[in-house]
């Protein structure tokens, strides 16, 4: 089997990132809906960019003055989601509710005609995220849902190494994801009615970067657990790809696991530290075990990391597009079928 040369060949080296700065670029003006934690970290993300939060909304009107008080000073705060997604200020929905609620508050968005970012996973069955884009696309407006991971400067260079064939064929995909969250962690991860458990809220991260990776996925099965509650506790699962390429990718909510991934190809291999789905460091390693080229994560980027997927949305709009071919519709969807093909097996 061909073992290409590593150093002293021209290109095995990792490219530089593509990625846009996100402290420039066209203005949006954006609406929180929802005052909880992921919409804390989006409003930190965006201060120092171009776009600007101008209005949060939340069920409880006090919990919206006090969201704004401390993260958006200047915003406007609504106490109800009508409210807010008729405010003309606004241009693009942030949709930061719990999982369960997405499809209810993106559809709302996108009624009054505003452009929607849906927080990961954008619905919690295929069905729920099929309805989102249909509306979104018969409504004309921009849709995205909101998996980070995919506009993070290593996984831009991630891209260009696999565009490039710097790893030779693609065999194996290794990836995954655990944190301990429970039984003590957010009710929203216990609660059947939240649409909780460990693949919706963890594992759609391994499950991602696989279907990039891999080109799409064409077949996967696995096994897993639930709690008590009946919701997903952990979950191990194989996928393969159009080219017969496999991946192999775990989650679990009651356990801290090494979150790493790795390409694996046939001529050198790319390996991704803790927390991969974050700016993190990632090296691109010959077949021989030689680190060719390493790229180390930035720390601002890993409390800022929101900020790129909604330049995302901002360039994508300015330029008149109705969606992302970095995070496609339509392969959201088939990633949210997969879970429910995975998750079903627990109940069959």
């Amino acid at each position: 089997m061909d073992q290409r040369p590593h150093a002293d060949v021209p290109g095995m080296t990792l490219p530089s990132p593509r990625t846009p700065d996100p402290t420039t670029g066209p203005r949006l003006r954006w609406g929180l809906l929802g005052a909880g934690w992921i919409a804390s970290q989006m409003a930190f993300s965006l201060s120092g960019t171009t776009q600007e939060v101008v209005a949060v909304g939340s069920r409880d009107g006090e919990r919206a003055r006090a969201f704004v008080a401390e993260h958006a000073p200047g915003a406007r705060a609504h106490a109800d989601y009508p409210s807010l997604v008729a405010d003309p200020d606004v241009d693009v929905v942030y949709v930061a509710s719990p999982h369960s609620e997405h499809l209810e508050h993106a559809l709302l968005a996108i009624a009054a005609g505003k452009h929607v970012l849906v927080e990961k996973p954008m619905a919690p069955t295929a069905d729920e995220a099929r309805q989102i884009v249909a509306a979104a696309r018969e409504a004309g407006v921009f849709c995205m849902e909101a998996m980070w991971t995919r506009f993070l400067p290593h996984v831009d260079v991630l891209r260009q190494v696999l565009d490039l064939g710097l790893l030779g064929e693609v065999s194996t995909v290794l990836a995954d994801h655990g944190i301990r969250l429970w039984p003590d962690g957010p009710r929203r991860l216990s609660d059947p009615a939240l649409a909780g458990g460990a693949m919706l809220d963890l594992g759609i991260y391994p499950l991602s970067f696989a279907s990039l990776t891999l080109g799409g996925l064409e077949r996967t099965t696995g096994l897993g657990d639930v709690t008590d509650l009946g919701v997903d506790r952990r979950f191990a699962f194989v996928a393969q790809g159009p080219s017969g390429a496999v991946a192999s990718l775990s989650t679990d909510m009651s356990a801290s696991t090494p979150t790493t991934a790795s390409v694996n190809g046939t001529w050198a291999r790319l390996e991704l530290e803790t927390k991969f789905y974050m700016p993190t460091t990632m090296r691109l390693v010959g077949a021989d075990g030689v680190v060719l080229d390493t790229m180390t994560g930035d720390p601002i980027e890993q409390h800022r990391g929101l900020r790129h997927e909604a330049v995302e949305v901002a360039l994508r709009v300015a330029a008149g597009e109705t969606e992302s071919p970095v995070m496609p519709l339509d392969e959201t969807v088939t990633i949210l079928a997969v879970m429910d093909e995975l998750l079903g097996s627990l109940r069959r």
